[in-house]
């Protein structure tokens, strides 16, 4: 039998599973799926109500919730929200990875009703994606970088065409020792594992393989056979030589056509839905603007829904004095935790925003070019959040900004040495080349080459290969095919 103290964990951790787990869920929605989860709890949970944010009541009396912070150069440091104290809470909270346990007091700010129309247009790159679903794992910071280094070296169709052992300069990257060979193929069935199945390939036979692995709705023989297919006889599929592959493999005619069917049904080049030309349509979880001289962050709560317990039926089901294990006691509870739950969910994201406007403001001032390395654990410091915390509510979630709409992910690129010893973000890198380009001479193009040297002469040191992959990041056609006549 286990010691007493670690029973009443055990037991109190069971008790707070559900609360915890919507927190986590909420947490990680996008501003679209939150909305459709919170209108689906109003609709079905008679304790649940959706009001506006003038009549809510607060959770608890005495304190109130800052919803903006300016930044600039006479700003103050941020006030954290206070925690409810242990008499206020439903019951104690753990110290969970997930769950940062401040509580907001009050709904606030003003407007009448919700507009879904305030939807706005923004770009979701391959690697953004990629980088965003990245963050969602705990690893080390070595084997998240060589992560990091395999989603860079992608090409547009989502197929990694060079050698692992070749994607990074070790000295130059800061690996001490080297990562070998293992290492490699570590990061890389990890990042095979993010997003869409297929990406990360070496070849169609993998691509093609690794999105077999993931199809879950046919019969196991089914998608055996077309793993053999894929992997032994690709050749004979593309020339429809189903008579052939019936005698190879001894199978009947049937099980052939339904096996090229279900390859025939996936994507050889996934990574073709990601498109920066495609638009994504997304509801800005904040806005920045500038204010008297400083950044600020607003929410976006008018166009989500806002829900808080009703009154009126809470009342009547505690006069009524039923019995606590009923039906109607654990929609209360569910109540209940979801007002604090989506609380919780808007006070995160909203100090998430504030931290990152903080640390990158110089990009809100100059643009890309003065995008500054940013990690996860910097945020999570300054919050005093757990970096899980973090990564949730930066995935799918968008700012409103005057440069454009930005993921929150997109604020936070991996570091770079320079020659001074200082340090410059890749996406910096990517906008310097792009400046670059743009002001060459056109019937003298800069070859990678020479883009290399000038970034070295502003102290940045990169490989020639690594300068010629973030220019095919940015969709710039290689020197001969710019120059003109």
């Amino acid at each position: 039998m286990g010691h007493p103290s670690q029973e009443l964990r055990l037991r109190q951790q069971m008790t707070l599973a559900p609360r915890l787990q919507q927190s986590v869920k909420l947490l990680q929605m996008s501003a679209l799926e939150f909305t459709t989860a919170v209108e689906h709890a109003l609709a079905t949970n008679p304790f649940l109500e959706d009001g506006d944010e003038q009549d809510t009541e607060p959770l608890h009396d005495g304190d109130s919730l800052k919803t903006s912070a300016s930044f600039g150069e006479e700003s103050a440091p941020m006030a954290d929200p206070s925690p409810p104290s242990a008499a206020e809470a439903d019951e104690p909270l753990p110290d969970a990875p997930a769950y940062s346990g401040d509580y907001p007091t009050q709904l606030t700010g003003g407007g009448d009703g919700k507009d879904m129309g305030q939807w706005v247009c923004a770009s979701v790159s391959m690697r953004e994606r990629l980088s965003a679903d990245l963050g969602n794992y705990h690893l080390e910071p070595r084997d998240r970088l060589l992560a990091e280094f395999i989603i860079d070296a992608l090409d547009d169709d989502g197929y990694l065409r060079v050698p692992l052992t070749s994607l990074c300069d070790p000295e130059h990257a800061g690996f001490s020792p080297p990562p070998d060979e293992s290492e490699w193929t570590a990061a890389l069935r990890l990042v095979q594992q993010l997003d869409a199945p297929g990406l990360a390939a070496r070849d169609l036979t993998e691509c093609l393989s690794l999105q077999l692995a993931a199809v879950q709705a046919v019969a196991p023989e089914v998608r055996d056979l077309a793993l053999r297919i894929v992997r032994e006889h690709l050749d004979r599929l593309g020339k429809n030589d189903n008579v052939g592959l019936r005698r190879l493999l001894g199978c009947t005619d049937d099980e052939v056509r339904d096996a090229c069917a279900l390859i025939r049904s996936l994507d050889p080049k996934p990574g073709s839905r990601y498109s920066s030309e495609a638009p994504v349509y997304v509801v800005p979880d904040v806005f920045v603007d500038k204010w008297h001289s400083r950044w600020r962050v607003l929410p976006n709560r008018h166009a989500m829904p806002q829900a808080r317990l009703h009154r009126t039926y809470a009342d009547l089901f505690r006069r009524a004095r039923l019995d606590d294990r009923s039906p109607m006691a654990q929609e209360l509870q569910e109540a209940r935790w979801l007002v604090r739950n989506v609380e919780q969910r808007y006070t995160t994201i909203q100090r998430v925003a504030e931290a990152i406007v903080k640390r990158q403001q110089t990009f809100f001032e100059y643009g890309e070019v003065a995008l500054r390395p940013l990690m996860l654990r910097e945020v999570a410091d300054d919050l005093d959040m757990h970096e899980s915390t973090v990564s949730r509510a930066t995935v799918g979630k968008y700012m409103v900004t005057p440069r454009g709409v930005f993921e929150f992910r997109h604020f936070f690129s991996r570091e770079l040495a320079t020659e001074s010893g200082g340090s410059c973000s890749a996406a910096a890198v990517r906008a310097l080349i792009k400046e670059m380009v743009d002001a060459e001479d056109p019937t003298m193009p800069l070859s990678d080459v020479a883009l290399t040297q000038q970034l070295a002469a502003s102290g940045i040191l990169l490989a020639r290969r690594t300068v010629s992959k973030y220019r095919g990041q940015l969709r710039v056609p290689p020197a001969e095919l710019r120059r003109q006549h």
